[in-house]
């Protein structure tokens, strides 16, 4: 059965007292927005910055959700060396993090991140227990051109090797609409994830879709039959705008 997971990513945002305020609200937010959906079945987490990791997992029980996680943005592939700046598998092991963001665009576009490098972060992560998220997606110029397809069937046939589907996520994420306001049409964000589905080994994978997903687009982007879940970067910044995302309305 596939799993729905609701993620937040909040990028390079919040300050420790910044995320102390967030949790205090958060929780009363969930409350108060009457969930519909099936929290059984749910699993919500919010990948934060290295140094609110801590800070967050002591937090983290004060949520109102009964399967709430929290998430790194990113993870190395070597387990100790002289990596200045970048955090190890063991590390975050060590703090109880379970889940980790691998290949966001702006780690691809802004630090180098390659489809190899992609691979041996993916390969780590699992290795010590931690499922990824592998975020694919395409550029505006590669949709205009009619590339979608064969951009994302290309990061697929690289990242994945050697990985195991049965332990993993994956995120579609439209370059052109993160952080743009403009999303991916429901129904066509479900049809990509729908052909992502169709070159996995393992067809009962969560897959989610990221891209300017907000409190007012939350329940038709769940509507959609194939897509499991949602990345969320800006509005998941703000406890009310997330709260209402987790407690989507289904049908």
């Amino acid at each position: 059965m596939r799993k729905v997971v609701i993620a937040g990513n909040w990028k390079m945002y919040k300050t420790q007292s910044e995320a102390k305020i967030f949790f205090s609200e958060f929780s009363t937010h969930l409350k108060d927005t009457a969930s519909q959906a099936a929290i059984a079945d749910q699993q919500v987490l919010i990948c934060v910055p290295y140094t609110n990791l801590s800070l967050l997992q002591t937090l983290a029980p004060t949520v109102s959700h009964p399967n709430f996680n929290v998430g790194a943005q990113n993870v190395h592939w070597a387990e100790n060396g002289a990596f200045t700046g970048e955090i190890s598998a063991p590390m975050l092991i060590e703090m109880a993090i379970k889940y980790a963001i691998i290949g966001h665009s702006e780690r691809r576009q802004f630090f180098g991140e390659t489809d190899e490098t992609v691979n041996k972060r993916l390969k780590a992560a699992q290795a010590h227990g931690l499922t990824p998220i592998l975020c694919v997606g395409e550029s505006k110029q590669q949709r205009d051109q009619g590339e979608t397809e064969s951009w994302i069937f290309a990061q697929l046939a690289q990242d994945l090797v050697d990985i195991d589907q049965n332990n993993l996520i994956i995120a579609y994420e439209p370059i052109w609409a993160i952080g743009t306001g403009d999303t991916c049409a429901s129904s066509e964000a479900n049809r990509v994830v729908g052909l992502i589905r169709s070159k996995l080994s393992n067809p009962n994978m969560t897959i989610q879709y990221g891209g300017s997903v907000k409190s007012d687009n939350i329940d038709e982007i769940m509507t959609q039959p194939e897509i499991d879940g949602v990345l969320v970067g800006g509005a998941s910044l703000d406890p009310a705008s997330f709260a209402r995302i987790v407690n989507y309305r289904k049908g």
